[in-house]
């Protein structure tokens, strides 16, 4: 285990993304790609429209037809979505058409319904038409050969549809992650059950399970685990399919943590750093456990959650060949920010738009790590660096925002 007693947070996020690689494409049905990441830049295998179509109602013709109007034509046949009309356009004919329907050949122009009357001799044309009006060109939308979707896009439901359109039926995507959860504590119980005096309801599962299922991994609850020496281990052997260990709590040096100490006993398994130099999280650790990487995130619900946003989802990103870089933004704070310590620091904020169209940024007035309350009612995180100084209300800081439906 690495000696550092509080490794910077880069540095745990960079030593973290360097023993997370990328997992290996699987086929999935266009019915369940829908939030997977694509593992391959996709090409049409159709075009879209496969053969020039109308756009409206109205009556396929030769523009050469209309010269002078008004000029009446003969009707010789009706073309509509999913029924062509299969013969050649002659000179001095139209054709009922209706939108979506196949141009017959010999069309070139479509004239407005709203163009025409019917009379005994046919179709009154009142409106000379334009050469090629309301004609879709095949391959207007795509063709076949044309790329559609570039590699590591997460599908949203409008690139699905476009898929299916463009001919497919599966896709290669990237493997989910499959992450095991686990909560430490002899405190806990699962939600729903009424915790007693000294016990408390388990969230950290409930919060984890469902950033890994906003972010594309597969969460599986592994339960709650008793403040007992040897327990983690027993435990973990009946998983070993997992891509990745989340523990939550156990990961101080109280005489009921007992986290760190199972990983360092057992055989095959490692801690590379414990504690890093972070408020709220300063016991968090990272290793493995056999081959699969392991996650020590601390108990406090506010510190769990923190610590899944800086290193959960980038984990999560690695896994799935995305970019697990971390985007800041700016904004002005409201609050005075007292100077910092040797720590850094994320503190729960509101974010608003002021009438200028200025982001602002209120830090919560309570930064406690237990307040899940806080956690939840925030918009973003407020960053400030180590050692930063103070800075007076009205000035720049950087924030995080959180992941899509954390």
């Amino acid at each position: 285990m690495q000696n550092n007693p509080l490794l910077p947070v880069s540095e745990a996020r960079e030593n973290m993304l360097k023993n997370i690689s990328s997992l290996s494409s699987e086929k999935c049905s266009i019915e369940q790609a829908h939030n997977r990441i694509i593992a391959q830049d996709l090409t049409a295998l159709l075009s879209h429209p496969a053969e020039a179509v109308s756009s409206m109602d109205g009556y396929a013709a030769r523009i050469s037809d209309i010269v002078d109007v008004p000029v009446t034509l003969p009707q010789v046949g009706i073309s509509s979505a999913g029924h062509i009309y299969n013969k050649p356009l002659l000179s001095g004919q139209l054709v009922r058409i209706f939108t979506g329907a196949v141009i017959p050949d010999g069309c070139d122009t479509i004239i407005l319904q709203e163009d025409t009357k019917i009379s005994q001799d046919g179709i009154e044309i009142n409106e000379r038409p334009r050469l090629g009006q309301y004609i879709r060109a095949s391959g207007l939308d795509f063709s076949a050969g044309e790329k559609i979707i570039s590699k590591s896009s997460k599908l949203t439901a409008r690139e699905c549809a476009l898929i299916a359109l463009a001919g497919y039926h599966e896709v290669p995507v990237i493997k989910q992650p499959k992450i095991g959860v686990l909560t430490s504590g002899d405190e806990l119980v699962p939600p729903g059950e009424k915790p007693q005096t000294g016990q408390l309801v388990n969230s950290n599962n409930l919060l984890l399970c469902a950033l890994i299922r906003a972010c594309g991994g597969i969460a599986v609850d592994l339960g709650i685990l008793p403040d007992k020496s040897g327990a983690l281990i027993e435990h973990l052997e009946k998983y070993p399919d997992l891509d990745l260990i989340i523990t939550t709590g156990g990961a101080s040096v109280g005489d009921h943590d007992y986290i760190a100490k199972d990983i360092n006993k057992s055989a095959n398994s490692e801690l590379y750093f414990w504690k890093i130099a972070m408020r709220p999280g300063k016991p968090l650790m990272f290793g493995h456990y056999k081959n699969i990487p392991f996650l020590g995130l601390p108990g406090n619900p506010v510190s769990a959650g923190v610590c899944s946003v800086l290193f959960l989802e980038p984990i999560i990103k690695q896994f799935l060949s995305q970019d697990p870089t971390l985007v800041f933004s700016s904004a002005l704070t409201t609050n005075n920010l007292p100077e910092n310590d040797r720590r850094e620091e994320y503190l729960r904020a509101k974010l608003l738009v002021d009438d200028e169209g200025n982001k602002q940024v209120s830090a919560a007035s309570t930064q406690d790590s237990s307040m899940l309350a806080t956690l939840a009612s925030a918009d973003c995180l407020i960053q400030r660096p180590a050692h930063s100084p103070r800075i007076e209300a009205g000035a720049p800081v950087p924030i995080l925002n959180f992941p899509a439906l954390f």
